[in-house]
Formats: C-alpha cells, sequence, structure tokens
C-alpha cells in the first residue's frame, strides 16, 4: 500500500514440551539460523534468536499483515522436524503448546536484544518459569496460571 509505513517488533518466546533440558549447544546455532529462515520464508525478519535449555526467545520484526500465530506455529513445526528428523535429541522432540508474545517499542529495542543475548547468563540466576511470569506481568498479560505450561504427567 502506497504511503503505508510500519516497524513492528514481536519479542516471542516458548518452551520445549514439559520444560526439558533438551536445546543443547550442540545444535542451537543451526537450530536457530533454521528458525530465521523459516521467519524470512514468512515474510518476517528474525533479529535474535537465543535461550536456554528449555526454552527460546525470538525477536522478530513482523510486517503489518503478520499474523504472528502462522508464524510461531511454522516456526515451531519445521524446527521440530529438523530437530527429530535429525536426530539431535534422544527420543522425540515437541515445543510445548503456545507462546507469549510481547511487543517492543524501537526505544526499547536495544535492551530486548541484549536481554535476549545474554539468557544464558540471566538463567544462572533465574529459573524459566520465574522469568516467563515476570514478561507476562511486566507486559500486563491476564492468564490463568494453570494453563500457563503443561505439566509432565
Amino acid at each position: 500500500m502506497a504511503n503505508t509505513y510500519s516497524k513492528i517488533y514481536q519479542h516471542v518466546v516458548f518452551a520445549v514440551r514439559n520444560r526439558q533440558a533438551l536445546i543443547t549447544e550442540k545444535f542451537e546455532t543451526p537450530m536457530y539460523e533454521y528458525m530465521s529462515g523459516i521467519v524470512t520464508n514468512q515474510g518476517q525478519k528474525l533479529l535474535i534468536g537465543n535461550g536456554h535449555h528449555d526454552h527460546v526467545h525470538l525477536l522478530m520484526t513482523c510486517k503489518p499483515t503478520c499474523c504472528l500465530d502462522q508464524v510461531v506455529r511454522e516456526v515451531k513445526e519445521h524446527t521440530t522436524k529438523f530437530i527429530n528428523q535429525n536426530r539431535l535429541v534422544p527420543g522425540k522432540f515437541q515445543w510445548q503448546n503456545g507462546y507469549g508474545a510481547f511487543s517492543v517499542g524501537h526505544q526499547n529495542l536495544d535492551m530486548i536484544f541484549n536481554y535476549i543475548r545474554k539468557q544464558k547468563e540471566h538463567h544462572t540466576t533465574v529459573k524459566f518459569r520465574e522469568e516467563y511470569l515476570q514478561l507476562l506481568k511486566d507486559a500486563a498479560v491476564e492468564y490463568d496460571e494453570k494453563y500457563i505450561f503443561d505439566e509432565l504427567v
């Protein structure tokens, strides 16, 4: 559309099923590169992807026509296949249902970028559950705690 300009940043967070610590240094770089390709194929741009053993953070720019749910679904679906087909973890790899998505203003972009970049350091003192609940609180997202995480059954 003529004369339509935008810069929409999204911070997306999702976890490994049952928050299992399955993401290892062995494959995390290729996994994030793969995620970047998926995001790009969806017409968006991944600025940074990082996380810890049981979850990932993605910071991306999205076009106004972006269906974020579809982008996240594609990322999760295709990285699951990538990890399982290449046997990068013992057993079957799965992402947990759902995700958190938080809009980021341009003025906070560097702060969020660095926050994601320093995930491993951050998680030496903070557990993922605490981090995720704090992200929800900081963004004033209403939630029902019984639906925050799938639990081991």
